[in-house]
């Protein structure tokens, strides 16, 4: 088991998710996120002061798998998400010691989603 982190641009989100939804990934938690990457900075104008922006809005996805969907998980982001800009995002891959269903007590593979 795993757990998937991906950082990603918030206007590619509907994307990663039709790509996730199309090879079966159907469990995740999307968060919103601010951080620093490679990116430039911005530098804005902001009631007559100039201000650099030095924290990008993201969205990161918390996606727990079996290890058999690993592979097909981070190609379906990197597909969806990848524009070849700086910024486009960093996936992280996890191991999972344990994880446990609560609504019906199934543990690790059978209570992560999906499963073979």
């Amino acid at each position: 088991m795993k757990l998937i982190k991906a950082i990603i641009r918030k206007d590619k989100l509907g994307d990663v998710l039709k790509a996730l939804y199309r090879t079966e990934v159907r469990g995740l938690t999307v968060t919103d996120v601010r951080g620093h990457g490679g990116e430039t900075e911005v530098v804005e104008t902001y009631r007559g002061t100039t201000v650099k922006m030095e924290l990008t809005e993201k969205v990161m996805l918390d996606i727990g798998v079996s290890d058999h969907f690993v592979e097909p998980t981070i190609e379906a982001i990197l597909g969806a998400a990848r524009t070849g800009e700086v910024g486009d995002g960093k996936i992280f891959v996890l191991p999972v010691e344990q994880v446990v269903r609560i609504r019906t007590a199934e543990v690790d593979t059978a209570a992560v989603t999906p499963v073979a």
